[in-house]
């Protein structure tokens, strides 16, 4: 508990504090132009900072490293959720909707690495397919962490904040990640390099 509560107070400082501390010159230019098209850019330009020298200008990198970091985010939030139930953190309605939330985070992972697969091997010949398949499993990541939230819906006190602190940061990370991968889709093919 300890541990998450740290982790969400790093967060929250990560949240409050500017991104342009931590990236500088032409790199935060390249995370802050990237994440122009999401609805948490500073949550966007914090998490992905550490990309800009790789992704530069590339739509394709930044729709990568903007599915990588959800997967590490949904991995954390996931593990955690299992530990409380583990630990019987919650009981009766409480521990049911945990249940439910491992169960979609497991799915939502699943979506996750299935998009990240595709958007490793893009193809000209298939990239309208392609960046449809994507949409759609990440947006089914999207409503899997949407449902988790709802489980939760109504309940109050503070062993219940904190799993839906972290289940909420995780659907605007995920909710970054697909506007990355439709501004890759919008871009279109002249944005990839390979057949």
């Amino acid at each position: 508990m300890v541990r998450m509560a740290l982790l969400l107070g790093i967060m929250l400082l990560g949240f409050l504090t500017n991104v342009d501390q931590f990236v500088s010159g032409k790199e935060n230019h390249y995370v802050r132009d990237a994440c122009s098209v999401t609805r948490y850019k500073d949550l966007c330009a914090h998490s992905l900072a550490s990309f800009s020298n790789i992704a530069k200008r590339s739509p394709t990198k930044w729709a990568r490293a903007g599915v990588s970091v959800t997967i590490a985010e949904v991995k954390i939030v996931a593990a955690d959720l299992k530990k409380l139930k583990r630990n019987w953190y919650m009981r009766g309605r409480n521990r049911v909707a945990l249940s439910d939330c491992i169960d979609c985070f497991s799915d939502a992972l699943d979506e996750l690495h299935r998009s990240l697969g595709v958007l490793r091997w893009l193809s000209k010949t298939t990239f309208g397919t392609q960046m449809g398949d994507i949409n759609t499993w990440i947006s089914a990541a999207l409503t899997d962490e949407d449902t988790c939230l709802d489980g939760f819906e109504g309940q109050k006190g503070k062993r219940i904040r904190l799993p839906q602190n972290q289940v909420l940061n995780a659907t605007y990370i995920t909710c970054n990640a697909l506007a990355l991968v439709n501004k890759l889709a919008s871009t279109g093919l002249g944005s990839i390099t390979n057949p």
